[in-house]
This record gives C-alpha cells, sequence and structure tokens, in this order.
C-alpha cells in the first residue's frame, strides 16, 4: 500500500506541476513540493524561476486536494497576470494599506483566472476558505488588521463572487456596514479594470483613501519609463507564445489524466491562457488607439454659443459621468437612508411646510380662470340675457376668458454634493429639495433635482493620466466629473423619493466644480418645452479641486464660473437665481441670497421663488377689447 501511495502522490505532483506551467505560461517554471502556502522563490515573480507548493499527503480528504489545487492555481495565476515591478511603484508604504494592497492584487489576478474556468474558481474557493479558518480568530484582536481582512473578504464576494464560510461571515458583518459606506461606489470601478493591473492599483489606492489610510499610503507614484513598459510587455508577449507549444507540459498531463480527481485540465488551462493573450492584446490595442486619438486638450461639455473663446480647458473627458441617483446605491441602502431622511425632515416639517403651502396657494391662485364681461365681442354671456328679455333694444354682452398669469414653468434645483456640504447642510438640503419638489408638483411646476461632486478626491483617474503622460502644464480641470440626476422633471415625485437619501451617504460629497455643473444643468433646461425655465443653485462656497488648482492659476475655476453666470443671466433664456449657505454667492450671482445657517434654507428656497413667481416677473396680459355700455 505504500509504494502505491507514494505513486499517488508523484501523480498528483506531477499534474499540479503542468498545470501550473500551462496557466502561468512559463514552461520553464520549477515546480517545488515543501510545507505551507504556496510561494515563489529565486526571482520567481519576476522570471518564473522557482514555485514552491504545499506538499500532498498520502490520504487526503476531498476539500484537501481542492485546496492544494487552489493553492497552486492561484500562484500560476500570479505568475501569469502579476507585474512585480508595477506593483512595488503602487505599493503603499503602511502596514495595514500594503497588506490590503497585495491580498486585492493576488484577488484581482485570481478573479481573470476565475472568470473563465469553472473548475479554477471551485480550487480557489477551497483554498480561500481553508485559509480563512486558520486567520478568522486572529482578526477581531486588532482594529487595523481586522479591517485589512474584512476588506479581503468583501473582494472575495464582490470580485469572486464567493459565497464565505459561517465563520469569515461573522468577521465581515462586524465591518459590512463601515466598508460599503466609504468604499460601496469603489468595487465597480475595481471590476472594471481587473485586465489592467496600473489602472486597478490605482483604485485600490483610492479607496484606501477613502478609508481614511492616505496617509499610508506614501508618494505618488512617477511615471513609468515607456521603455521600460515596452519592455516588459514584450517580454510577457514573449514567454507566452512559447507556453502552449511546450511538450514537457503535455506529456506530464497526459501522465496526470489516470488520475481523475488530480489536478484541473491543464489543456483546458493551456487553452484559457492562450485566450486571454488574445484578450490582453485587444484590450492594449484598444486603449492605445484610445490614447492616440484623444486630443491633447479638450473643451468642456454643453458650451453656450461662442464659449469656445474662453480660456477654460479640460484635460480628459474621458472619466467624466451623468449617472441617476439608484446606479450609486443599491435599493436596499437607498430606502435605509430614505428612512433616515426622513426621520430628520420631522423636525422641519413644520416650518417649511408652512411656507410651502404659502407658495401653493400664490401659484394656484395665479392659474384661477378669470373673465372679462360686457365686451363687444366673444363668447355669449348668457347670464345677461335677462337685461335683452325686458328692454329688446339692449345690445347683447359678450365674454371672454383672461389669459393666465401663469406661463408652464419647470424648475432645476441643483445642489453642490462637496465634502463642505458634509453634515447638517447636505441633510437640509436634501429635505428641502424633497418638500419644494412636492408643493411645485401640486401645482403643476415640474421640478428636477439635480447634485454635482467629482468622482474622487485629488484628481482621480484625470490626474493619473496626466502623470503617466508627462505632467502637460497647464492642463486645465484635471478631475474625474461626477453629475448626479436624483429626480428627472418628467419623474413624479413618489417615484424619486428615495433618490435623495443618496445624499446622506457616507462618501459621496467630494470636491465641487460649479461652473460646468451649471452648463449641465443649464443644458437639461433648453432641452426642455416649457415656456419658463427656472435654474436655482444651492451651494456653499466658491468651486475647489485641489487636483486643477495645483496645477493651473489659482482662479482658475472661479473665473471660469464668473464667465458661465455672466453668460447665462445675460445671453439665456433660463433664469438663474442662487443660495450661498454660509458664504456670499452675491459676488457671483445677480440674483443670490446668503444665509448663515442651514435652517433657513427651506425659508429661503420658497421665498425666492415666490418673488420670481410675483405678478409683475409675469409678461403683460393681453389686452381684450371692452364694449361700450349703450
Amino acid at each position: 500500500m505504500a509504494p502505491a501511495g507514494r505513486e499517488r502522490v508523484e501523480v498528483f505532483q506531477r499534474a499540479l506541476a503542468a498545470t501550473c506551467r500551462a496557466m502561468s505560461h512559463r514552461p520553464a517554471l520549477s515546480v517545488t513540493f515543501r510545507a505551507g502556502e504556496a510561494k515563489r522563490e529565486g526571482g520567481a515573480a519576476d522570471t518564473g524561476a522557482s514555485l514552491a507548493l504545499p506538499t500532498p499527503r498520502r490520504a487526503m480528504a476531498g476539500q484537501d486536494v481542492a485546496r492544494i489545487r487552489g493553492e497552486a492555481d492561484g500562484a500560476a495565476l500570479r505568475l501569469r497576470h502579476h507585474d512585480a515591478k508595477l506593483h512595488q511603484r503602487f505599493n503603499p508604504e503602511g502596514e495595514v494599506a500594503g497588506a490590503v494592497f497585495e491580498a486585492l492584487e493576488q484577488i484581482r489576478v485570481e478573479a481573470l483566472g476565475a472568470s473563465r474556468m469553472a473548475g479554477v474558481a471551485a480550487n480557489l474557493a477551497s483554498a480561500h476558505a481553508a485559509r480563512g479558518r486558520t486567520r478568522a480568530a486572529a482578526a477581531g484582536e486588532d482594529a487595523a488588521a481586522g479591517l485589512a481582512e474584512a476588506l479581503e473578504l468583501y473582494a472575495r464576494e464582490a470580485l469572486l463572487g464567493f459565497d464565505l464560510p459561517r465563520e469569515q461571515r461573522e468577521v465581515l458583518e462586524q465591518w459590512r456596514g463601515t466598508l460599503e459606506n466609504r468604499t460601496g461606489e469603489d468595487w465597480a470601478a475595481l471590476r472594471r479594470q481587473l485586465g489592467h493591473q496600473d489602472e486597478f492599483a490605482i483604485q485600490v489606492r483610492e479607496m484606501l483613501a477613502h478609508l481614511g489610510l492616505a496617509e499610508d499610503l506614501g508618494e505618488q507614484p512617477e511615471e513609468q519609463d515607456p521603455d521600460q513598459s515596452e519592455a516588459s510587455e514584450e517580454e510577457q508577449d514573449a514567454s507566452g507564445d512559447d507556453a502552449p507549444g511546450d511538450a514537457s507540459s503535455e506529456d506530464a498531463t497526459q501522465d496526470a489524466a489516470s488520475e481523475s480527481d488530480a489536478a484541473t485540465s491543464a489543456d483546458e488551462s493551456a487553452e484559457a491562457g492562450a485566450s486571454e493573450d488574445r484578450l490582453d492584446d485587444n484590450t492594449t490595442q484598444g486603449a492605445e488607439e484610445d490614447g492616440d486619438s484623444e486630443a491633447p486638450y479638450q473643451m468642456p461639455q454643453y458650451l453656450p454659443p461662442g464659449g469656445e473663446a474662453l480660456g477654460y480647458r479640460v484635460f480628459t473627458l474621458r472619466f467624466d459621468e451623468v449617472v441617476e441617483a439608484s446606479e450609486l446605491c443599491s435599493p436596499l441602502e437607498l430606502a435605509r437612508l430614505r428612512s433616515q431622511l426622513d426621520q430628520q425632515l420631522g423636525r422641519l416639517q413644520g416650518m417649511i411646510g408652512r411656507l410651502a403651502n404659502r407658495l401653493q396657494r400664490r401659484l394656484l391662485a395665479q392659474q384661477t380662470r378669470s373673465w372679462e364681461f360686457d365686451l363687444d365681442e366673444g363668447l355669449l354671456d348668457t347670464a345677461r340675457l335677462t337685461r335683452v328679455v325686458v328692454n329688446p333694444e339692449h345690445a347683447l354682452s359678450y365674454k371672454l376668458e383672461k389669459d393666465t398669469e401663469f406661463r408652464d414653468t419647470v424648475v432645476t434645483l441643483l445642489i453642490d454634493n462637496s465634502g463642505s456640504m458634509r453634515g447638517r447642510p447636505i441633510a437640509v438640503a436634501a429635505m428641502c429639495a424633497d418638500i419644494l419638489a412636492r408643493t411645485l408638483e401640486r401645482c403643476g411646476v415640474k421640478v428636477e433635482l439635480l447634485g454635482f461632486t467629482t468622482r474622487s478626491w485629488k484628481g482621480g483617474q484625470s490626474r493619473e493620466l496626466w502623470l503617466r503622460e508627462g505632467k502637460r502644464p497647464n492642463p486645465g480641470r484635471l478631475n474625474d466629473l461626477r453629475h448626479i440626476v436624483y429626480k428627472p422633471a418628467d419623474s413624479p415625485w413618489r417615484r424619486s423619493r428615495r433618490n435623495l437619501g443618496l445624499m446622506l451617504r457616507e462618501g459621496l460629497l467630494k470636491e465641487n466644480i460649479d461652473g460646468e455643473a451649471i452648463l449641465w444643468a443649464h443644458q437639461r433646461l433648453l432641452a426642455r418645452a416649457e415656456q419658463r425655465r427656472i435654474l436655482m443653485v444651492v451651494s456653499d462656497g466658491a468651486p475647489v479641486d485641489d487636483s486643477t488648482l495645483s496645477a493651473n492659476p489659482g482662479n482658475y475655476l472661479e473665473q471660469h464660473l464668473r464667465q458661465v453666470i455672466e453668460w447665462v443671466e445675460t445671453r439665456s433664456p433660463v433664469e438663474l437665481l442662487a443660495i450661498g449657505i454660509g458664504h456670499d454667492v452675491t459676488r457671483y450671482y445677480r440674483r443670490a441670497v446668503t444665509i448663515s445657517d442651514p435652517e433657513q434654507l427651506g425659508g429661503a428656497m420658497l421665498s425666492e421663488l415666490s418673488e420670481l413667481f410675483d405678478l409683475e416677473l409675469q409678461p403683460p396680459r393681453r389686452q381684450a377689447r371692452r364694449a361700450r355700455v349703450a
């Protein structure tokens, strides 16, 4: 029995080695076996020289076999998809941030393999479950270590799609709320960048900043030398082309075929690796084409006529987004945030409700139908026919309906979603927007609720692209815009009410670039068919974006904001007004009011709208011809 057992282990080891060579596309890879987890030795991460795998025992349960397979698959995928020099360039300095960065990079390479091969995914899940059982107890001892462990578990769910064992779920649940609030928007970006190690690393660093680990990130990575990058790509392509035809891999795989449960198919791995080569080549080619086609500088979107003459430029529009509020948050979290907003709304309901009712009465009064009587033409006034019966010589009386003083109207409320609005200001803004939308909707006035911020702090992907392309001077706007649609004008309030809770979400509020946000909201209004269009801006300060202001003149964003406001106020049919919270906006806008306390926002909004709807601001009434009474 002993010799037979040793023979089975040797067959299993040969199969594992063959599979690793095929999956990693490194036919010269030396695979050894020893106790512990899989490790690369002797510069294997750079040259593929050696790989140490856990030693299989003679009598192993099925889960142990799957665990070792998973260790081998994970190590092979690391060799195939990982660039050690690139990893070192982006690696954070802090211990916790470095541990998270390392774990997420391993999950990235595993996700590339698991998405293409179901057997590999099952093996990886077994390896993760076995590894997690040994670390679950230690995760709660230190807060920082617990965060790193919880983030790795969350990544397995979000990027690998694994169902965690009970012990690991208990560890993750202690941190899930914090992670979803601070990093909920980062995971979609990470999934999009799985095939690009550099972009993935940039996004991970950004996520670590959202977790409060910005100080552990160290200096911003310098751009990579293009010659070195091209040389490393040629080396990887050369090694990848030789792998599928390696005779030793094929022979070893055929030897292992007789062991049905020994290892995953090396042929399947080699075929998948070849398809991955084609995918990587196509992706790289597409990225190069995009880079070649992009102009050195770009003009902002939604330019007004003549806006090309303004001295405002955008480095890239590639990473900007206009997104529905429901796309930034799960339905369950939106419901929770809306419930939180409703609780706060109760405290202001009375005061703002009275002002809203006053505005509603004024608007409805303007829409009341009225008539002019005793005219010589129009509709016959049957109520006055008795005079003709009494005196046949009396002339017939006519009436005509007056033109209503109330025109078809749409109101856009553009709310600053910057970090300085965090806390009470953004909560009050969300509550006032909610009440205003309900009030105007009852009066037949359509309301659109919009927000503006950036996708990242300090530049995001736009700045990273600028750094890689050589830090051209005066690049223009250097951040990724995020414009949010909370409620479209044609959507009833009841369908969009939950979206307003998103403003309370931790991590949403970042930086503010007001000029382009006003142009965006203004363009949406111009596309409307209503006769009267009103744009109300709620902000608590001047435009601020550290990345843009550090690479351009200090008044770059403020100057553009002034130019946009001047154009809208003097040459656009849109009526523009602004409310500043603790910040004097009257120096920017002609029609503006500044409040010192967020609690005053509701009254200021309704008061300003009431003045706009006053009769003297309406067009003159059409004069009907009056009849002379005989």
